[in-house]
């Protein structure tokens, strides 16, 4: 189990991410307008540096929804390894079956 504090600071980040977003891609979209003035640019990409550090999606981090797992997570079923297969083992993931040979 992860710390509580490190799994709330993911969930905070998620939200500035999405409240950034559209407003991010803007300021983006602008800074890279070769149309625009170069001053017009420096204004732009001033404005953009001014956001939020944690409004970017690449700080986000992966992890287990049940645990909080940063390593060994499975986008396709949103949980770590040790979770998945517990779950697997029990039958609760529909389709999902252990490989036997």
């Amino acid at each position: 189990m992860a710390k509580r504090c490190m799994v709330n600071r993911e969930i905070k980040r998620e939200k500035l991410v999405k409240k950034y977003a559209v407003k991010r891609a803007e300021l983006k979209k602008q800074m890279l307008n070769p149309a625009l003035s170069f001053e017009e640019r420096q204004e732009a990409a001033k404005k953009f540096h001014a956001l939020p550090r944690n409004s970017s999606a690449s700080r986000m981090r992966n992890r287990c929804n049940l645990t909080g797992r940063p390593h060994g997570y499975y986008r396709k079923f949103g949980l770590s390894r040790n979770k998945l297969r517990e779950h697997a083992m029990k039958g609760d993931i529909p389709g999902l079956v252990m490989a036997s040979w």
